[in-house]
C-alpha cells in the first residue's frame, strides 16, 4: 500500500537533487532517489497526461497531505475497505 497525491506536472517544481528515472511501461516512469532508491514520483504520458503522482510518505511533513479517498481498489487487501 503506499499514498500518493496527483497535482498538475506544470505546478510541481523539484528544487533540490535529481531521480532517476526507470521506465515502468511504455509510457510510465517511476522517479526513484538514486541514492537508497525510495520511491518519489511516477509519470504516465498515456493515462495521466500532465499529471505529477508524488509519494506522500517522502513529504517532509506526510500528515500535510491526509488521504482523501481510495481509487485502483480492484486487488486492495479487505481490511482496507474500512480504512478510512
Amino acid at each position: 500500500m503506499v499514498g500518493w497525491t496527483m497535482y498538475r506536472l506544470d505546478a510541481v517544481k523539484v528544487t533540490s537533487g535529481a531521480s532517476k528515472v526507470y521506465k515502468s511501461s511504455e509510457h510510465g516512469g517511476r522517479h526513484v532517489c538514486p541514492e537508497c532508491g525510495t520511491g518519489l514520483l511516477y509519470t504516465n504520458s498515456e493515462m495521466l497526461p500532465g499529471i505529477i503522482d508524488i509519494q506522500s510518505a517522502t513529504y517532509d511533513d506526510p500528515d500535510a497531505v491526509p488521504a482523501r479517498v481510495h481509487f485502483q481498489v480492484a486487488e486492495r487487501i479487505r481490511w482496507m475497505e474500512r480504512a478510512h
